[in-house]
């Protein structure tokens, strides 16, 4: 997830933007092989999160309809090597947490106060290897999914939020989701308390509506989608939460949907935060929360197809706002907008994980 002001461009800013009413499916496809086979230099800095640069890749090749242009098995065999292993297997529970290196670079020794670490598994990382490994079709019941489950237990704190890593590092609610995905994708909840997980997210939601990252911080898209997918997937949310009066005790509904149509800015686009630019990546943060809580009705899916479309790329992919250069973060999310607005030949998107549903049913 992206804070507002962030930049993921690839390269510097240039007007490159593909002004067409049509979604240029194989162009999409082309990028991603590319990307597939060689990611381009200026990513070299984000290189210690080259396991979610794969998720992009992948799930967008998945989404896109052309996953059979990939070696699965090469695919998941590359993400089994970036799996942690306990090195004393006879005490696998020893306040770290065993999931998945987020790069090579992660997996180089390196050193605590003169101790040798070599465990830099990351919830994030886990999230994104599982994800991929389901949608190139690898049974998760063929990987330590009790040890990566457990082990998830050293990781939440008292007040029901998530480190990343066991080393330390901020709690907020992209780790919950995290946790409670890959809780969700390998059927297992023993690593996570889901009560005190959602009593941490209720107290994210701010007074107008919307979800901050952590209890008092400004509402934002993206730590919303974070809240009411967690509360998703960890079957605290009915069907449709907005004709729902049970569920007044656990979230504000109604509110929350009048935040979320607030932010349809006058281009068309969403807005992550009142008073920001429209940005493609928001059509999917803001777009999969409606669709969970039965709100995507209220979306103008022509003029928001028009803002996205202006953002479409002629290299393929999508820039963040129209006239710039593509990128991988903000095409898949272009992508996975175009699959909530049922774009023909696309495959449909499970809004709460992040991937198609095919792949969200592999077992």
């Amino acid at each position: 997830m992206e804070s507002e002001g962030d930049s993921s461009e690839a390269s510097p800013s240039s007007p490159s933007s593909h002004s067409s009413e049509i979604f240029d499916k194989d162009r999409h496809v082309t990028f991603l092989q590319m990307m597939y086979q060689l990611l381009p230099s200026p990513y070299q800095a984000q290189e210690i999160n080259r396991l979610t640069l794969a998720y992009f890749v992948i799930s967008g090749i998945d989404i896109l309809g052309a996953l059979d242009q990939v070696d699965k098995d090469a695919v998941a065999n590359w993400i089994l090597s970036f799996q942690v292993l306990p090195q004393n297997k006879a005490d696998p529970n020893n306040g770290k947490f065993f999931g998945f290196h987020g790069s090579r670079t992660l997996q180089f020794p390196s050193y605590d106060n003169g101790v040798l670490l070599h465990n830099n598994s990351h919830l994030a990382s886990t999230y994104c290897a599982l994800a991929i490994l389901k949608i190139v079709g690898y049974k998760l019941s063929n990987i330590d999914y009790e040890l990566i489950a457990t082990s998830m237990r050293n990781l939440q704190q008292p007040d029901g939020s998530f480190m990343p890593i066991h080393t330390g590092a901020e709690t907020d609610l992209r780790f919950i989701y995290c946790a409670a995905a890959i809780s969700f994708m390998l059927d297992n909840w023993s690593g996570m308390d889901k009560e005190k997980a959602k009593d941490y997210i209720l107290h994210c939601q701010s007074y107008d509506g919307g979800f901050g990252l952590v209890p008092g911080a400004e509402s934002h898209g993206g730590a919303t989608y974070c809240a009411i997918a967690s509360l998703q997937l960890m079957g605290f949310l009915e069907d449709d939460l907005l004709s729902s009066c049970a569920l007044s005790s656990v979230i504000d509904g109604p509110l929350l949907l009048d935040w979320l149509v607030q932010r349809l800015g006058t281009d068309g686009g969403f807005q992550g935060r009142p008073n920001k630019t429209s940005d493609t990546c928001y059509a999917f943060w803001i777009g999969a929360v409606l669709r969970i809580v039965g709100g995507h009705n209220f979306v103008d899916k022509r003029a928001l197809r028009g803002f996205l479309l202006s953002c479409q790329s002629e290299y393929g992919g999508f820039s963040k706002y129209p006239g710039e250069m593509p990128d991988l973060y903000h095409s898949y999310y272009g992508f996975t907008a175009f699959s909530l607005l049922e774009e023909p030949h696309l495959l449909s998107l499970c809004s709460e994980l992040g991937i198609t549903e095919i792949a969200a049913m592999q077992v």
